[in-house]
């Protein structure tokens, strides 16, 4: 089903530009790139792209910055994250009104990603107070060991369309209060977000009187990534985006001994047992397949489902797909908005035709919607696929609403299905059974980074650290131990004894 008539652009732009006034920002115009938006698929306004020269002096700002704000007592860095957690709330819904025009999100879920950034700004403010280290007991008498954190340095932060701010936020709430400053370079195809965010940090740091070039936003092409990815000025590159460009930054940051954090790509599983609750578990993978229209990192992408009940589950999941409300991500009854482009369209239809040519079988969806009143944008009906096996579509992420079944007969097998891909983000179970719950968390189980019982694969938490395994890059970012990343540790040994005492009782002089 359809929702409502989609804005006009003009209406769109008229949005964008009251929503960045409200924050402070005024569109800077230029002609160098265009913001667009995926709800009609036109271009809103032309802006400035950062030069070499912009580049360079982000990098040596951010570098000083970092000696004055790595000295500063953390809990007053945490001063920083405080006051931006709360222009977060003042501006929660004109920044929900960017996100959806810029990356086409349904309003409770652009909501839902500011509420994202106030959540890890408020982690970020307690974690000010408990950069924690040990004490060690030492084997030497009059000896004490210590393991204490520094700040790290300048932090390269790159992010995805998809979440356009949360993502920054995870990295940059955390790094400030670990002590690093920030250069940010966001998608090109959400730079109005970005502009907002950037000012609304500008704007905290000039209030509680920390540096301003504790943070830089340079807007443009993938060259100004490069260029970060390269300068050992910047400690750590956090890159999130497709596994093929992480197979470029990790080693070229390796190059030259910098650290990365890498979160790329995800193909999501689910397991559906024969005990699970199938009013639950619809629900879960309904959301977790069709929200965001499918592109989530986390989105589930695998359905792996006992053959007892694989005709009944699929029944109900095509049922509710023929439901979705497709359209106008403004209008509180749309489920599924844009896709980002017509280039993403075309890759989710390219993916149906070769998994078709394997065998699969369309259940439900695959049309193309609103065409004739957005024909520059990309509506598409979320996608139930039957399919014999893991072919070579399947074991590849699709970054669109399709969703692959698959079945199986013990749970053994359904835990090699699922492990056998080259990603390990996110995954799931649904069963009533606690030993078969049990197994799937254990070292024998899920291969993922997040694992999931009785819930979807999509929406996760910042309380616990986000990231994923193999191809997906083996970053961790957001919450538990993830601050780690952002600093440098240290083996601290101190002698308070009036004896130098040799470790492993080495005798020397």
């Amino acid at each position: 089903m359809t929702s409502t008539a989609l804005p006009t652009t003009e209406d769109l732009r008229t949005r964008a530009r009251t929503s960045l006034e409200r924050v402070g920002v005024t569109v800077p115009e230029g002609t160098d790139f265009r913001a667009r938006t995926p709800i009609t698929g036109e271009d809103l306004f032309g802006l400035e792209a950062a030069t070499a020269a912009d580049t360079e002096e982000a990098l040596t700002a951010t570098r000083a910055a970092f000696l004055t704000w790595r000295t500063t007592p953390a809990p007053r860095r945490g001063e920083l994250v405080r006051r931006l957690g709360e222009l977060l709330r003042d501006h929660k819904s004109d920044l929900a009104d960017l996100i959806t025009i810029e990356a086409g999100k349904i309003r409770s879920e652009a909501l839902g990603e500011v509420q994202e950034m106030i959540d890890i700004c408020d982690f970020a403010v307690g974690l000010s107070r408990q950069l924690y280290g040990r004490t060690i007991a030492s084997e030497r008498p009059g000896h004490r060991l210590a393991e204490t954190w520094h700040p790290l340095g300048v932090v390269g932060v790159i992010s995805a369309f998809n979440f356009p701010a949360a993502v920054w936020s995870w990295n940059t709430a955390v790094a400030l209060a670990c002590g690093d400053t920030v250069i940010w370079k966001p998608s090109e195809l959400t730079p109005l977000i970005s502009l907002a965010c950037d000012h609304l940090l500008a704007r905290a740091a000039e209030e509680v009187g920390a540096p301003r070039d504790v943070h830089r936003l340079l807007l443009g092409d993938r060259t100004i990534g490069e260029k970060l990815v390269d300068d050992p000025r910047v400690a750590l590159i956090s890159a999130t985006g497709s596994t093929r460009m992480g197979r470029e930054v990790g080693p070229r940051v390796a190059a030259r001994f910098g650290r990365s954090l890498l979160e790329l790509g995800g193909n999501n599983a689910a397991v559906v047992a024969p005990s699970a609750d199938l009013d639950l578990a619809v629900q879960a993978i309904v959301f977790a397949a069709a929200g965001t229209a499918g592109q989530r990192c986390t989105t589930l992408r695998r359905l792996i489902v006992h053959r007892d009940i694989a005709d009944t589950l699929v029944a109900r999941l095509t049922a509710a797909y023929q439901k979705l409300p497709i359209g106008n991500p403004f209008d509180d009854a749309t489920l599924v908005g844009p896709l980002i482009s017509t280039k993403a369209l075309d890759g989710m239809q390219d993916a149906l035709t070769r998994a078709q040519g394997q065998g699969g079988k369309i259940l439900a969806g695959g049309g193309r919607r609103l065409a004739e009143a957005a024909a520059q944008a990309a509506y598409a009906e979320p996608v139930i696929v039957r399919v014999d096996k893991q072919s070579d579509v399947v074991r590849e992420e699709t970054f669109a609403p399709i969703l692959y079944v698959l079945t199986y007969d013990t749970l053994d097998e359904a835990i090699a299905l699922h492990n056998d891909v080259p990603q390990g983000l996110s995954s799931s179970i649904f069963t009533r059974d606690q030993q078969e719950a049990e197994l799937f968390l254990s070292a024998e189980g899920s291969d993922c980074g997040i694992a999931n019982v009785n819930i979807g694969t999509s929406g996760a938490e910042i309380g616990g650290a986000f990231g994923g395994e193999k191809e997906t890059g083996g970053g961790r970012e957001s919450g538990s131990d993830s601050w780690r990343a952002y600093m440098r540790p240290a083996t601290n040994t101190i002698n308070y004894s009036s004896r130098l005492a040799l470790a492993q009782n080495v005798s020397f002089l």
